[in-house]
């Protein structure tokens, strides 16, 4: 194991080299070379020759991601750290870049149940469990089973009442950067015993550049015409809302900061956007785009697609300014947004929908396309 993390360090080392003549920043290797509960953590570097991604182990976090504008000008586009030490010893965002999962956004009231047993999970949102629990799968190290220049592949295994879930939970996930510009993301599961999964992305874009300023004049699209509207606490209250007439509508380009103001129920619960909302989609499992994101003084454009039912769209209404990001700048209100692939938030307690059981036997699947471009 050791003489395969010191190869991987190497790999690194030569592409940092390599992207650092290109004007990218990149971090230093030795800020993230240490071990977490044992385990060896690293920063593994990933680039395509257009897309350039630092990855730490820990947490299966995206640290930077690089990219160019309009003309041809690099700058990191997701929010991160630039020490172990501040993933480890968190006083800022949580889940900055990482895996989220095994349950990614809300279950009410901490609790599950499946086949007549409950289980108790941690309640560390508002007397909710937000992605996962108190460890959930971003606060632990991960393996790396195999890296190259353009991906990473990692696997966690999610131990039997980690956090309260039943079932050890064999979690495989790859990141990959394709010569298409698309930053790839692969998931895999499967388990012991019945529980519930719903893995997702966590990245903070600001397709400006971390830290540099508003995210209320990108414009948005995203395939859509219902939402799954929630309570004061996030949680969904049952069913769907149509979109039409409302703010939450982005079948047709908007920019985020356009309706975010208005009086409206949904808004002041979220304080701004934090909902899910309801893909469009033409198939049952097909890879289809979800959103749209455009940031008009770079020209830089960011679509999602998916295989998903549900993209979580999060206007970055709880940053403060307190912490800092990689480059000393502060992350700010309303300065950065979050797009995430997933189910829906509290599936367990709505019948209406969509399952997120996994019972032994079954593989849970889940791909999720960031594809960059300029306009």
């Amino acid at each position: 194991m050791k003489k395969f993390y010191f190869a991987l360090l190497a790999v690194s080392a030569f592409l940092t080299s390599c992207v650092g003549d290109q004007g990218v920043q990149l971090l230093p290797e030795e800020n993230f070379a240490t071990e977490v509960d044992g385990k060896p953590v690293g920063l593994y570097t990933l680039s395509n020759g257009d897309l350039t991604m630092q990855v730490t182990n820990y947490g299966a976090r995206v640290v930077s991601l690089w990219t160019p504008d309009r003309k041809g000008r690099m700058e990191d586009v997701v929010l991160g750290y630039d020490n172990i030490d501040r993933y480890v010893n968190n006083t800022g965002e949580r889940f900055l870049g990482a895996c989220v999962g095994p349950y990614a956004n809300r279950l009410a009231g901490g609790e599950i149940e499946i086949d007549g047993a409950t289980y108790s999970l941690p309640k560390n949102n508002n007397g909710q469990t937000l992605h996962g629990g108190l460890m959930g799968v971003d606060r632990v190290v991960w393996d790396v089973i195999a890296a190259d220049s353009t991906s990473i592949f990692l696997r966690y295994v999610h131990p039997d009442r980690q956090d309260g879930y039943p079932g050890n939970i064999v979690i495989d996930m790859k990141y990959e950067l394709t010569p298409d510009n698309e930053f790839v993301v692969t998931y895999r599961a499967s388990t012991d015993a019945p529980t519930y999964v719903n893995l997702s992305h966590h990245p903070f874009f600001n397709l400006k550049g971390e830290g540099k300023g508003t995210i209320l004049d990108h414009v948005m699209t995203i395939n859509a015409s219902r939402t799954t509207p929630v309570d004061k606490y996030l949680i969904p209250v049952g069913g769907y809302a149509d979109v039409t007439g409302t703010p939450f509508d982005f079948r047709e380009p908007h920019t985020i900061g356009e309706r975010i103001n208005e009086e409206n129920e949904q808004l002041a619960n979220g304080g701004g956007y934090d909902h899910n909302w309801v893909l469009d989609r033409k198939t049952t499992s097909g890879i289809e785009s979800a959103a749209t994101v455009y940031e008009p003084s770079s020209g830089r454009f960011l679509e999602v697609l998916t295989d998903q039912p549900g993209l979580q769209f999060y206007s970055g209404n709880f940053f403060d300014g307190k912490s800092t990001g990689k480059y000393g700048r502060p992350l700010r209100y309303r300065e950065s947004l979050a797009l995430e692939t997933q189910k829906f938030p509290d599936s367990p307690h709505h019948p209406e929908f969509p399952s997120t059981r996994l019972n032994p036997g079954e593989m849970y699947t889940h791909v999720c396309i960031y594809r960059f471009s300029a306009k």
